[in-house]
Formats: C-alpha cells, structure tokens, sequence
C-alpha cells in the first residue's frame, strides 16, 4: 500500500522544546509551560531551565522528559538510593525535604481551597526522611537466565522487578535484612515458586511474611527457622492468600500513646511510626477531649485512634468494617485495660441510619476513611451536630469532595496540616480540624 508524506508534517516526539520549569507537582513533576499547554517533566524541579521531548501529548497537557538540564535548583540533591530513578517505590529523591514539603502542601492547600485562593496550610507533621518505612513487601521472582533470585520492588514503567540491595526509605533493621534474606531464600529448594516477602518492624523486633507457591520441605523449613532465629525475625509462613502459618508465640505490637496495640503481620498499621505518632496527638490535641466527652472514631481500624482517646473521654465508640480489625481493637481495649470503649463491626459504605451506633450522642467525631473518602457517612456526621470534627485523609480529592458537606453546614476549617507520612514520594496525606460555629 502507497503511503504519502507531506512535508509540513513533522514528529513532535522528536522535536526539543527548551522550557523553564516554574513549579513541582506533588507527584515529583516538573511543571511548565509551552504554547499555552502544561507540561508535566520527570525529575526536572522549579528554576531549572531543560531540553526536554514531549512522551505523551494531551489537548491541555503533556508528558515530557528531560534530555538536557541547562541549569540546576539550588534545590536539587544527590539521591541517596543507588536505585533512584529505576524503582518505581521513591519519584523525589532528586529534590530537598523543604521543597518536597512546600509541593505537597501548595498542592493540598489548592484542593482545599477557592477557585484561585488556595487555603493556607498551618502545618507540616513531619519525622525523619530517611529510615521511615516499617513495613515493605517485596517482590521475588527466578531469573531463568542468570539462575538467579531478584528481590524488590516493581519499576517505575512497568512491572519487573528491580533487584533492590540498598533501600534507605525502610527502617534500619529491615534494610539490614535485605542481603542475609536473599541468601536464605536464594538456598531453597523451591527458590522458583516464591510469591513474596512481607517485612515489618513491630516494637518487639522484625518480622517476616513469607509467600511460597509450593510446600515447603522438611529441609526448607530448617532454613527458614536458622534464618529466623539467627537473625531475630519472627517467621510467618503463608502457603495461600488466606492463610497465616505463625512459627512464633509472640504477637508483634506497636506503641500508640503510651498504649500497646497488638497486630497481626496482615493488619493495616501505619507505615511511618514517627509521623504516625505525631499524628495522634496532633489529633487529640485539635478535638480537646473532654473527661465528659463521648467521642465517635469511623473507619476506626484496631484503635489506633480510639484507644488514646479513650484515655481522655467519658466514653469511645469505633466503628469499623474489617471484622479481623474490631476483633482486634476489642482484644487491644481489654489488655489496656480501656473500660469505656465499644467497637462496632459496620459497613460505612451502607445506609448508616439504620446502624446501631447512628442514634447515640456523640459531642466530638474523628474519620479517617480510606481513599474513596467517607460520602455515605458526612450527612449523618452533620446530623449528629458534634462540635469539632478531625478528619484524616490520604487522598486530598475526596477530603476536598468530603468537606464541602461539613462547610455548607456552617463548620469551618480551624487547622489544615500535611502529614509527610511518605517522604521521596507523591503519596500526600493530611487532616482538618472543623469547628462547628
């Protein structure tokens, strides 16, 4: 078949565009302009003047990527992780602390706010940028060529595997594992049909998830014990998505408040301890919790909210639709010795009328939702008419969607904070104190 040519048309994806970059979006994006058009530039940050080509053309935005820097912010820094740029964990290692701080929370400040007036953000939640992560799960898989096992993280383009030796985002002991746990794994007999492997520093030491697609031999298992008691990690074996092989009689738990919250290694904790810890007082301290105040905590979790602020009301309900989770928070409660608190096993997702804790008087409200946000439960919240109201959000669209209900019904937003709980990367998470006038 002819095809035909004309010599006006060229390739766009060819061409180089010389940009400035004014902004970064929280994501780690360079953002600039062209002809009227935003460009979104992979690791290009504001002040840096680029030679970039254009991946991906949109009719109001582009992708592009750098083939030339032709200038340096002051703020950009050598990344700390030998794999930057490849793994697709970390997308901001390239930028300073200060600026990844000041994206985010110019970034949540325009979802919270007006048209063009951006809702200023009263503060930062912050903790150590390095060594944070007390939780990974790490992917295994047999490379055939080189008879070898890659352990790591997915890429940043695609699926496969970056074979990760250094993490410095994870914490310390965990990161101290990487090498002496792909030399145990790599020893195995079924080396070829491992899934994954879960890590999670609890207060009590590490621990280990480990996810095989075969059975495990009598000599496999005498590895895998060596391994663990050798090197202090309490093993977890899982032959199947549902079920949880513990070759360890101590629960793993984690301090919240002075509190001991005690967890399965599946449960969702936290994964940043320090923020997480801020967060919480941040929280109780916004709500001023009364010795009178009955409080209500939704998507409540094990307690990781509800315990503490059971030590300051008159009375605590949480509200949580994971069953394995309000069996948890029941069990925490009791070996706390929390007297005054009731966990309710609920999908907030139904009509939430109907369910038993909705006709009880609640003085003060937390959420914390997943991210979809809590649509199904903010009329009920106004209804309920409590006179301060936290919500704690990882995804600033639906906490923006979420807030127009509490804002139309006359509450105010007191104090707006960006939870740095993921430091290097776009994940932003925040909360919002209302106050009801």
């Amino acid at each position: 078949m002819a095809q035909f040519y004309s010599a006006k048309r060229r390739d766009t994806n060819r061409e180089l565009l010389t940009v400035t970059v004014n902004d970064l979006d929280p994501f780690g994006q360079g953002v600039a302009r062209h002809k009227g058009k935003t460009l979104f530039i992979r690791a290009a940050l504001p002040g840096e003047q680029v030679e970039v080509r254009i991946t991906e053309d949109k009719r109001s935005y582009a992708q592009a990527e750098v083939k030339r820097r032709l200038s340096d912010s002051p703020e950009r820094v050598k990344p700390r992780c030998p794999h930057f740029g490849v793994c697709g964990g970390c997308q901001q290692q390239h930028a300073s602390i200060a600026l990844q701080q000041e994206a985010k929370s110019k970034a949540l400040g325009r979802m919270m706010g007006e048209r063009e007036l951006p809702r200023p953000v009263d503060e930062v939640i912050s903790g150590s940028p390095w060594g944070y992560r007390r939780r990974a799960r790490l992917g295994l898989n047999y490379h055939l060529r080189t008879q070898t096992l890659q352990m790591g993280f997915r890429k940043a383009s695609d699926k496969e595997l970056v074979d990760v030796h250094h993490c410095p985002v994870l914490a310390p002991p965990l990161e101290a594992l990487l090498e002496p746990l792909r030399l145990c794994l790599s020893e195995l007999s079924i080396v070829k049909r491992l899934g994954h492997v879960e890590l999670v520093l609890a207060d009590n030491g590490p621990l280990m998830v480990l996810r095989h697609l075969a059975p495990l031999s009598a000599g496999d298992r005498q590895k895998l014990e060596q391994f663990s008691h050798s090197l202090g990690v309490a093993l977890y074996l899982a032959p199947d998505s549902d079920t949880l092989e513990p070759l360890t009689d101590e629960q793993p738990w984690y301090d919240s408040d002075g509190l001991r919250l005690c967890f399965s290694p599946r449960d969702f904790i936290q994964v940043n301890d320090e923020v997480n810890q801020l967060m919480v007082a941040r929280a109780i301290e916004w709500l001023d919790v009364q010795p009178g105040d009955r409080v209500l905590d939704l998507f409540c979790g094990m307690g990781n909210f509800t315990l503490p602020l059971a030590k300051r009301a008159a009375a605590v309900v949480g509200v949580e639709g994971v069953a394995a989770l309000v069996e948890k928070g029941e069990y925490n409660a009791q070996r706390n010795s929390l007297k005054n608190v009731t966990f309710f096993h609920e999908n907030l997702e139904d009509d939430v009328t109907r369910q038993p804790w909705a006709a009880q008087g609640f003085t003060k409200i937390l959420l914390d939702p997943a991210r979809a946000g809590a649509p199904g439960v903010m009329q009920h919240i106004i209804k309920l008419a409590p006179s301060r109201v936290v919500y704690v959000s990882c995804n600033p669209t639906t906490l923006a969607r979420d807030s127009a209900a509490l804002l139309a019904a006359g509450y105010q937003i007191r104090q707006l904070a960006m939870l740095d709980m993921f430091p290097h990367t776009g994940h932003l998470e925040s909360m919002a104190l209302f106050e009801r006038n």
